[in-house]
């Protein structure tokens, strides 16, 4: 369902990360619809030419620009900012989509995962944006939207890593956005709990491991737990991104956007 005019956006250049990912995949559809120009990255490159083929077939005239990329490698993220803006012009719009589940109960959490999962999920995002934010304070306009959780705002069991991440990157989102906005630029999160994507399955099936559960009654209770009734679609967060990227949300600054389905409130 389009709810966004499709000039909503027009003029910008957005910077997608985690593009191939369910929440980053519909993030691009979602504006490109809007009329923004995008770079998508990924590190799957015939997942990243599928999804700007289409793109290109909902929004013939779309300016999209595809790049794979390691961002853990800091000569690919520049590398990517080179290309992006060469394609596409000055990026005045970022979402940190990329990120990865993982870890175990503490007794069992080894050095090199707690390390990848920070690294990936916090680190990354801020020396991403840290890059882009230069040309954005330049030009005193720019919008930056952090992918983080529900996993952020409340611990869960196995979760030390993970959730760990998740935190400290609300916790960059607050610091970075009381720095940006002083030079035009919004900073905030969403945190989506359950999403329908693989890697909200994969969270599922791996309490369901825990639970000694199958995937389909984990799945069930997922769904029956929540005061909606049901988990959050990828649609629903992208709406919620794209809303932020937008004029419309000119005094948001520095916010945790919950999409909880009713489960978390505070």
């Amino acid at each position: 369902m389009t709810i966004y005019a499709s000039n909503s956006l027009t003029g910008k250049h957005a910077l997608i990360t985690g593009a191939t990912g369910g929440i980053g995949y519909q993030t691009a559809l979602t504006l490109a619809g809007m009329g923004a120009s995008l770079t998508i990255t990924g590190r799957r490159e015939m997942a990243l030419e599928e999804l700007k083929q289409e793109i290109l077939e909902k929004n013939p005239n779309a300016q999209v620009f595809s790049y794979k990329a390691n961002l853990s490698d800091s000569s690919e993220r520049e590398a990517l900012i080179n290309a992006a803006e060469q394609a596409n012009g000055f990026i005045s719009l970022l979402v940190n989509s990329a990120g990865i589940l993982g870890g175990d109960v503490v007794e069992s959490l080894t050095e090199a995962e707690l390390e990848e999962i920070m690294h990936v999920n916090y680190t990354v995002p801020i020396l991403l944006s840290q890059r882009i934010y230069r040309t954005m304070k330049v030009k005193n306009q720019g919008a930056i939207v952090n992918v983080s959780s529900l996993s952020g705002l409340r611990g869960t069991y196995g979760g030390t890593a993970y959730c760990g991440s998740k935190f400290a990157l609300i916790g960059f989102t607050q610091s970075f956005a009381l720095e940006a906005i002083e030079h035009g630029v919004r900073v905030n999160a969403v945190c989506p709990g359950f999403v329908e994507t693989t890697m909200g399955h994969d969270a599922i099936r791996a309490k369901a491991n825990r639970e000694n559960r199958d995937f389909d009654e984990a799945y069930q209770l997922a769904n029956q737990g929540l005061p909606s009734g049901r988990i959050t679609t990828p649609q629903e967060v992208a709406n919620t991104i794209a809303f932020l990227l937008t004029d419309a949300a000119a005094n948001i600054v520095g916010e945790s956007v919950k999409i909880s389905g009713g489960s978390v409130m505070r």
